[in-house]
């Protein structure tokens, strides 16, 4: 008998599949539109630049745990990520810049946190002279 993780993975119906390639579409066009490499969101979201590819094209499905934090370091919520920000827009409204900005800066590690911070706290205390 062989072990489980070596036996093929079941097919994904049609509407799967559609919906991963889309979500992967959506990642990709995000990543570039923050100008973020494939590898820079392999690091910050701990994996490897090959998974990172593998999302973006619906060769590997996004697993479900990494959905949030994903949204948080595009900058974009759970269901503009997902394909779902009609229903939210109605209720919410597009999330604000600085909104994404934030959520952005607190995916980073905490020492880049840091600096980001010293930089904004040193322009805005010029800003107030």
């Amino acid at each position: 008998m062989r072990p489980i993780s070596h036996l093929p993975m079941p097919t994904m119906p049609q509407e799967e599949k559609k919906f991963f390639a889309e979500l992967g579409a959506r990642v990709a066009e995000q990543r570039k539109a923050l100008g973020l490499t494939q590898q820079q969101l392999a690091d910050a979201l701990d994996t490897t630049q090959q998974q990172v590819a593998s999302y973006e094209v619906a060769r590997l499905r996004i697993p479900a745990s990494m959905l949030p934090r994903l949204a948080r370091v595009l900058g974009v919520t759970l269901e503009m990520l997902i394909g779902d920000e009609q229903r939210t827009a109605a209720k919410r409204g597009p999330t604000p810049k600085l909104q994404q900005q934030l959520e952005r800066l607190s995916a980073l590690p905490k020492p880049k946190q840091r600096a980001v911070m010293e930089v904004l706290e040193a322009m805005l205390a010029q800003a107030g002279r």
